[in-house]
């Protein structure tokens, strides 16, 4: 196996020397490197000595043994405080606190006195545990990130990320929303910036299983991001460099659902080469969250590949590579009206379940498949003791397809799905990466250029499966007529009138008629029933940077520039200050700090082509001006800016418990949204004209005592839109008004508690996650400015304009009648104010909904996590087993994630799950 490995890391370094032509390295931004050596007091070196290095509140250690000469080195350290001792046998040990912020070596000598031996060390100082540091940020290392319980692996990244940094709101299929923005987050992968989305109905995600360590910045981001920053995760993956024997892992679990997952990783290396492997795949009944509590047409799998090999070519040279490559395949699950498929009956004169075409409609069978490929060399040279250059290159590709029902006709759902719709979507991230990293008396300086080209393809194949949508004539009551033989409304004869809204070339893609209508109408000649959407773009993006940490006795002080250049569908470029001030109270372990930065927000590529020229296109215009509002052109979609200023204090109680807390106030000009497609399942970005996110979150950790461990986070933001929409499919004009955005929450937190009683014992791990509801969509109420129906009152409400399924999935009632997914909560769908509510919502009562102050939201849950295991459990040495059982939402609870959200719809979260896995470690 390890010939095996050295033939793969020999030819993986042959391709990067080729590909930079010159003695070319790299290693992982983010990262640093620790090294020095340990000697008595006479000065002779000490080898074997035990050398360790650890972080109380990441829960990061590593340790290592001197080599003949006295000499140690540790690699990909990911950059934080941290406490290092060295001990050997009949010596005193010796202990010091190093800073690791860049990637110039960190130079570390250990004096040992003669004495009796220290074998362990006990971080005593409270000042080990605060940073100070002018923006906040979470740190976690892989030795919690394994004892969390997440739900599911295929968003583990991402559950990881909401249930242990404050600010984050917690949504479906793993997204989550940072600090009142939407989705505006992006990933740092050993100094690759990735900044589209990935949330497992975009695109796949870094498995788990490969991150070392993440530093989650929620602060104002430092110069060298940009892009999308209300949270930065820097991901530091797993490395074998350094490793001088080689170990690994097999898992295997199984758990509800039919969820079965397993796993393989092998770490293998020595002083100048290393290479870690990881291969997983889960296969599922459960892939996605609903929009039913009950699972329904909701099986999917994932295959993981990642591989990062890394090479010290010389004292001064190294490289690394990272492969990455990650397949997806699900099902989107069925409402019962999509499960059911008899919506198209009551449209038809009652045929019995046949379409148009005289075939049986069968339940809905919408598909996706996701396939990521990353390829991200790099190459660091250490061009003097305090002086590091790096160079990288990266391509990143997302291929979306999106698969329809293989008979059109079964994905119509009255007032959900009009039209069947198809898409081929890919998008390219091809870019090169340098900086100059410098650290000498007070300065740590970094200076870099960013340059990247994102090619976005996108193709949509669209086709109308509602009959009373475009319908050409009307019936004499002025009802739509459904007659599929009636193509245009030259048919209208009789009592049939002349429908007015008719759109001729909607009419073209109309598949419920049985006749195509001829060229003379407009239609194009090779016209198959389905209108083809095409887009393309090229975006060339780039960024200059340079920030400076400058310490000075208790003070440390964060100056950055940075300009972007951002050439898409629209041009823009902005300089963007960043400065931060911190102080550290010694005396009190206290740590007070503000910070303030100036960003530009990049539009986000998901169908961005179809966003920014969708309402040029004639069909396109006509079926968005049909299913909602008139479809104006504000032109293609450009980045938008922010100020954004933070303040804040982190505090250490002796060493039993560090509390970080900060305030936040966030102006964005041009803040971005997502809408959908006219009733598809295709969404896109919109922008509203600002926002407005005041907000405050608070991070309390107890580092390990006597084997207990413990954090909570909470938070609460106000995520303020204000209108018009400005560009974007469905941009009308209009006057400034002000909402909560379908993201914003009032409160959430959540606390983890683990316990080993000793250190190769099982241990136990429970979480609770309170969330106080996101903003609901368009839930009918009383008075306000509430979605009633139209014979709703302000002080009846008017639920018509609801499926009976959709009231059902919002747990609503009248009275003593509640809805079930074919009966409503009343015959005509009218309630009495005071009898209506929900189990599912808090629904303002009559008078008092306000878009602003109190919009109807998702409810209030609490769930509860628990996991139980043993990481040795034959009490091996080199080979162990190890097996834990998790459980997810232990209570069973009932509740939503949000409710007819204009982004992603309606979405139940999991409901209870059970998981039991076992491994071997060698």
């Amino acid at each position: 196996m390890r010939k095996l490995f050295a033939v793969t890391s020999v030819c993986a370094t042959l391709w990067l020397n080729c590909a930079v032509c010159s003695h070319a390295q790299s290693v992982s931004a983010g990262s640093g490197t620790v090294r020095g050596s340990v000697q008595d007091q006479s000065g002779a070196a000490i080898p074997g000595a035990a050398v360790q290095i650890q972080n109380p509140v990441s829960h990061y250690s590593r340790s290592t043994s001197t080599d003949a000469q006295g000499n140690f080195e540790f690699d990909n350290i990911p950059y934080n405080n941290y406490h290092a001792s060295a001990t050997s046998g009949g010596f005193e040990g010796s202990e010091q606190d190093l800073s690791v912020h860049s990637p110039v070596p960190v130079e570390a000598k250990f004096t040992l006195k003669i004495g009796a031996e220290k074998t362990s060390v006990t971080v005593t100082g409270a000042g080990d545990l605060v940073a100070t540091d002018s923006s906040t940020h979470t740190d976690l290392d892989r030795l919690m990130i394994d004892k969390l319980p997440l739900e599911g692996s295929t968003s583990s990244l991402s559950s990881l990320v909401t249930l242990s940094t404050p600010g984050i709101s917690a949504d479906s299929n793993g997204l989550f929303h940072g600090l009142g923005d939407h989705a505006s987050n992006s990933f740092s992968l050993d100094g690759q910036p990735i900044t589209d989305q990935q949330s497992k109905v975009f695109s796949n995600q870094l498995p788990v299983d490969a991150v070392q360590s993440m530093e989650v910045i929620e602060g104002a981001p430092p110069a060298e991001y940009g892009g999308k920053t209300s949270v930065v995760m820097v991901v530091t993956t797993r490395s074998g460099l350094g490793m001088t024997e080689p170990h690994g892992d097999v898992t295997t679990s199984y758990g509800s659902f039919g969820t079965a997952s397993g796993g393989f990783d092998l770490v293998d290396g020595g002083k100048m080469w290393g290479n870690f492997i990881s291969i997983s795949g889960t296969n599922t009944g459960r892939f996605l969250d609903g929009p039913e509590l009950t699972v329904m047409h909701d099986h999917g799998n994932e295959e993981n590949v990642f591989d990062r090999v890394d090479f010290k070519l010389s004292p001064k040279d190294s490289v690394n590579l990272n492969l990455g490559f990650t397949r997806s395949w699900f099902q989107v699950p069925n409402s019962f009206d999509a499960q059911n498929a008899t919506a198209w009956n009551g449209l038809t004169v009652n045929n019995g379940g046949l379409g148009p075409n005289g075939q049986p409609v069968g339940s809905e069978d919408q598909r996706a498949k996701i396939q990521s490929l990353n390829i991200a060399p790099a190459w660091t040279r250490l061009l003097g003791s305090n002086i590091v250059f790096t160079f990288g290159g990266y391509v990143r590709r997302d291929q979306f397809n999106y698969y329809p029902s293989r008979d059109a006709f079964a994905d119509f759902t009255p007032d959900l799905q009009l039209q069947t719709v198809g898409q081929a979507r890919s998008l390219t991230n091809a870019g090169a990466r340098t900086n100059i990293a410098f650290v000498k008396g007070i300065h740590n300086l970094k200076a870099g250029i960013t340059y990247q080209h994102t090619f976005i393809t996108e193709k949509d194949a669209l086709g109308v499966v509602d009959p009373a949508l475009n319908a050409p004539c009307l019936l004499a009551n002025g009802n739509p007529d459904t007659s599929p033989s009636l193509t245009n409304p030259a048919g209208c004869t009789g009592s049939l009138q002349t429908n007015p809204a008719f759109v001729p070339i909607l009419g073209c893609y109309d598949l419920t008629r049985t006749a195509t209508l001829p060229v003379s109408d407009g239609c194009p000649n090779s016209s198959s029933g389905l209108y083809n959407f095409y887009g393309h773009a090229d975006i060339k993006e780039l960024a200059l940077y340079i920030q400076d940490t400058i310490t000075i006795r208790n003070w440390s002080i964060s100056l950055g520039l940075r300009e972007d250049v951002y050439n898409g569908l629209a041009s823009s470029s902005q300089i963007q200050p960043r400065a931060g001030l911190a102080y550290d109270v010694k005396k009190t372990s206290t740590v007070i700090r503000a910070s303030y930065a100036r960003t530009m927000e990049t539009p986000f590529n998901e169908n961005l082509v179809l966003a920014s020229t969708g309402c040029s296109d004639p069909v396109i215009n006509a079926l968005e001006s049909l299913s909602s509002t008139p479809c104006v052109s504000k032109g293609p979609e450009g980045p938008g800016w922010r100020n954004e200023f933070h303040a804040g204090i982190q505090q250490a109680f002796g060493r039993f418990l560090v509390v970080d807390a900060e305030y936040i106030w966030k102006y964005t000009h041009r803040p971005f949204d997502f809408s959908v497609l006219g009733n598809t399942p295709i969404t896109f970005p919109i922008e509203w004209i600002s926002s407005k996110i005041p907000g405050y979150a608070v991070r309390a950790t107890v580092p390990n005592f006597h084997g207990f461990t413990a954090y909570t986070v909470f938070s609460s933001v106000a995520a303020r839109f204000f209108t018009p929409q400005i560009s974007g499919i469905g941009a009308v004009p209009g006057g400034s008004s002000v909402f909560r955005i379908d993201h914003d929450e009032k409160f959430n937190q959540t606390t983890h508690a683990q316990y080993q009683p000793w250190k190769d014992g099982p241990w136990f791990g429970f979480t609770w996650r309170y969330d106080s509801g996101q903003v609901a969509g368009a839930v009918p109420c009383a008075g306000g400015n509430c979605a009633n129906g139209p014979n709703g009152t302000d002080s009846v409400v008017d639920v018509s304009n609801l499926t009976p399924d959709q009231q059902f999935e919002a747990g609503l009632f009248c009275g003593s009648v509640h809805a079930t997914p074919t009966t409503p909560i009343s015959p005509n769908g009218l309630c009495a104010a005071p009898q209506y509510g929900s189990t599912f919502l808090s629904i303002p009562a009559a008078g008092t909904e306000n878009d602003d102050h109190n919009p109807p939201r998702i409810a209030s849950r609490n769930l509860f996590d628990v996991s139980l295991g043993d990481d040795n459990l034959f009490h091996g040495e080199k080979k162990k087993w190890s097996a834990r059982v998790t459980v997810v939402n232990v209570t069973n609870k009932e509740a939503l994630y949000n409710f007819l959200s204009t982004f992603s719809g309606t979405h139940y979260v999991s409901p209870r799950t059970v998981s039991a896995t076992v491994a071997f470690h060698f």
